[in-house]
């Protein structure tokens, strides 16, 4: 029998250079799995092992269209043969519908700002009048970084920008209007969770508008010395325990281990849940400065996991 390791599932080697890093410094045998393209063979078992899923809801933009839907087939026949999967079928089906991951979250008694789907880019401004508030944000019901959402003040806007050339439509069809949340700070929130149990709330400056993706890869074309003393992301103050509790529920119900929660404070004091992000990056500019290193402890819980997989057999 070939030796148990942790299995990364991924789309994009690049987000897995870090957590590579944390796996082998701690001496955890590891193998990466890239599913923007493969083969499954349902008559064949797979290894043993734990499997750690992170797809991306933005595989479509590295030409992965179709990695989501063959990573949730291969997840499924993982736990079939009993597997454990980091993040299983769960997470994939919350990382690929933001709908979903609305009604899970209001399931959980956590508010989000209100929401209509939209299929149909001839069907969007008369579900803005059935929402009828403004301003509001369009976004895709599967997306990833922030990309495609707008913000609107009006319909005037709004149906200029729909009979545009620049109307974005989502790579599901789907169109999300939402409630535009103003932060009371002008900051979001994100904060990181890891075997289910709060890690880090990371604030985020939201002036320059909405892809607010942490990792490297999204920071491209700022200079070294800007990101150095950027103050776009900083990790912040922890979450107020009923919050931390409430979200650590919502993750457990929603069978999902490894996760950021986006989140903000309207100028009333509301808090509103926004975005799960179940294939979470991390910014290493504001992990060095807080001293704390979300992969390090990703890496020990999968070492931790595993090494209870091969003591029980």
């Amino acid at each position: 029998m070939s030796e148990a390791k942790v299995y990364v599932i991924h789309e994009n080697l690049e987000w897995t250079q870090h957590l590579v890093k944390w796996l082998e410094e701690l001496e955890v045998p590891y193998e990466l799995w890239d599913l923007s393209s493969g083969i499954l063979d349902l008559q064949s078992p797979p290894p043993q092992g734990i499997f750690y899923n992170r797809m991306s809801a933005s595989s479509h933009t590295r030409g992965h269209r179709y990695a989501p839907e063959f990573t949730e087939q291969v997840i499924t026949w993982l736990e079939a043969h009993g597997r454990k999967v980091v993040n299983g079928t769960g997470a994939i089906n919350l990382e690929i519908s933001k709908v979903k991951q609305y009604l899970k979250l209001n399931e959980s008694g956590i508010e989000t700002p209100a929401t209509v789907a939209v299929l149909g880019q001839e069907n969007i401004i008369e579900a803005a009048r059935k929402l009828n508030i403004y301003p509001l944000i369009t976004k895709h019901n599967r997306a990833g970084k922030g990309l495609g959402v707008q913000l609107f003040q009006n319909e005037e806007e709004l149906e200029a920008y729909v009979n545009s050339p620049l109307f974005e439509p989502s790579v599901d069809g789907i169109t999300l209007l939402q409630a535009y949340i103003k932060p009371s700070d002008g900051r979001i929130r994100r904060s990181e969770f890891i075997n289910q149990k709060f890690l880090y709330t990371v604030s985020i400056d939201s002036s320059d508008g909405f892809q607010l993706c942490p990792a490297d890869g999204c920071q491209i074309g700022k200079r070294p010395e800007q990101l150095e003393t950027s103050e776009k992301f900083q990790i912040t103050e922890p979450l107020p325990d009923d919050r931390r509790e409430a979200y650590e529920n919502f993750l457990k119900n929603a069978q999902i281990e490894v996760a950021a929660i986006e989140w903000v404070q309207s100028e009333s004091g509301d808090i509103y849940v926004y975005d799960v992000n179940t294939n979470t990056n991390y910014n290493p500019t504001a992990e060095k400065i807080a001293n704390i290193f979300a992969h390090q402890h990703l890496a020990h819980y999968l070492k931790t996991e595993l090494q209870a997989l091969t003591s029980g057999q």
